[in-house]
């Protein structure tokens, strides 16, 4: 009995063959691609070390027995087990970077990105940005983020995870930015010391009832990094009551909280939400001012 190893050769057979097998399956896409096109060139370029773009100069080039056996296995793992791709090829990509993943972590996919890379305008004005903390913050995905773009400041990636510090810090190797970038080991803002012009977050925020009925791939995802209680806002409630006493005077607090957003509008009637639109997709995503938050809990 021949096996697809034997019967294709290039780079072109294994996209038809990926894109085939997606086709015929009951796949969910929701960890950085959304068709079975896109997923396919993910797959089988990044396994074997080609650019996503620019590539055609290579669809011709025949594969190393080694290389389509490793390929088919990841097509199979893909469809059988419903692995997110993300964590077959150890990679993920976040503002136009890579980022190391493996399933101590959530894949990277916040529409937090898209605000980062606009500078956070015109939310933050002038006002200059030397700490930045990442709150329950995983891969490091937009800490980092935040560093490649505020160059000067300071970034603390904090996570209660040992596990996802592991794979924090080896983002912050990765992107080489030891010298500004440290890891806290926290449970929100518990071991956080200190005051920060822009507190980012991206924390579990996933109810009850959508944790009880994901698709498959997202099993293979840390709970800890998803479930938030009955409501999903355990952990949102938390950053709101201690986010005042850790931004400066003109802070900017910007905290994702999915399908969670209206209960959470619905809970806090006393604080000025303004909830962020994305052109590139995503919601669910707020902005504070530090302002806000002390007029809100009665501060001076």
């Amino acid at each position: 009995m021949t096996t697809p190893i034997d019967d294709l050769q290039t780079v072109r057979d294994y996209l038809r063959f990926a894109s085939s097998r997606f086709a015929a399956s009951s796949l969910f896409f929701g960890h950085g691609t959304d068709n079975v096109w896109d997923e396919a060139v993910q797959l089988v370029m990044r396994s074997l070390h080609l650019p996503l773009e620019n590539n055609t100069l290579f669809l011709d080039a025949r594969l190393t027995r080694e290389e389509r056996t490793l390929i088919v296995d990841r097509i199979n793992r893909r469809v059988n087990e419903r692995v997110p791709l993300a964590y077959l090829l150890g990679e993920a990509w976040f503002m136009g970077m890579p980022f190391n993943v493996d399933e101590r972590v959530l894949v990277p996919r916040s529409p937090i990105g898209e605000l980062l890379e606009n500078g956070l305008q015109p939310w933050l004005g002038d006002t200059p940005v030397a700490r930045v903390l990442d709150l329950c913050t995983g891969s490091g995905c937009i800490g980092i983020g935040a560093a490649m773009v505020f160059e000067e400041a300071e970034v603390d990636l904090s996570d209660i995870s040992e596990d996802a510090l592991a794979v924090a810090e080896s983002n912050i190797e990765l992107h080489g930015v030891g010298d500004r970038v440290r890891t806290v080991k926290s449970d929100v803002f518990a071991s956080v010391t200190g005051k920060y012009d822009v507190i980012l977050s991206n924390p579990p925020y996933v109810d009850a009832q959508d944790l009880a009925s994901m698709p498959e791939e997202y099993r293979h995802e840390p709970e800890l990094g998803l479930a938030a209680g009955q409501d999903g806002l355990d952990i949102a409630h938390r950053i709101l009551a201690g986010a005042a006493d850790h931004l400066t005077e003109n802070g900017l607090l910007i905290v994702e909280v999915g399908n969670s957003w209206v209960a959470l509008d619905e809970a806090c009637p006393e604080l000025p939400f303004t909830w962020l639109e994305f052109e590139n997709g995503g919601d669910g995503v707020f902005l504070l001012r530090a302002e806000d938050l002390r007029q809100a809990q009665g501060q001076s």
